[in-house]
């Protein structure tokens, strides 16, 4: 049987490894299907939804709109890099956890490194968020809002979990 401490830092491996293969997964699609996700976030930028079925609440917020469509495009490519990015960076947190658990890394650099990836998971999915809320996204994309909202708190929980470890 491992000790505790072994155990504790085989767990933040595993934890930032699977934020990484659900953020790689996600990434995937974004560079092989980018309309999958491409199209709605350029109605969300848009606003087309809330423009649709609620006109009175979006006629004063229409300001914010973004309708040009090559800023929207660019706009999604610099989220497919920040997810690449972080992605990579994941990957290489969890593999320097698992190296540390098993004795062949420094612990401290290894979680410091977790704990920066882990920040860049939360961050993506926070930034969404804020950024969804400038463009009022809970009125016609809640299923997208609840899914941000969840990827906060995995994120924040991986944190936390490295954070004990610490």
């Amino acid at each position: 049987m491992p000790d505790p401490q072994t155990l504790l830092i085989f767990a933040q491996a595993v934890s930032v490894a699977a934020l990484a293969a659900w953020l790689t997964t996600g990434t995937y699609e974004n560079l092989t299907y980018p309309d999958l996700n491409r199209t709605f976030t350029s109605e969300v930028m848009d606003m087309a939804r809330l423009r649709e079925t609620y006109p009175d609440i979006y006629a004063p917020l229409a300001h914010r709109r973004i309708a040009n469509k090559k800023l929207q495009h660019a706009l999604f490519w610099v989220i497919v890099a920040a997810e690449v990015l972080t992605a990579l960076m994941l990957w290489v947190g969890a593999i320097a956890l698992l190296r540390a658990a098993l004795g062949y890394q420094d612990l401290a650099q290894a979680q410091a490194l977790g704990l920066l990836a882990a920040l860049m998971f939360t961050g993506i999915w926070a930034s969404f968020l804020i950024v969804g809320n400038w463009f009022c996204y809970w009125f016609c994309h809640e299923i997208a809002q609840n899914t941000h909202f969840q990827m906060v708190l995995w994120g924040l929980a991986t944190m936390i979990l490295i954070a004990v470890g610490l």
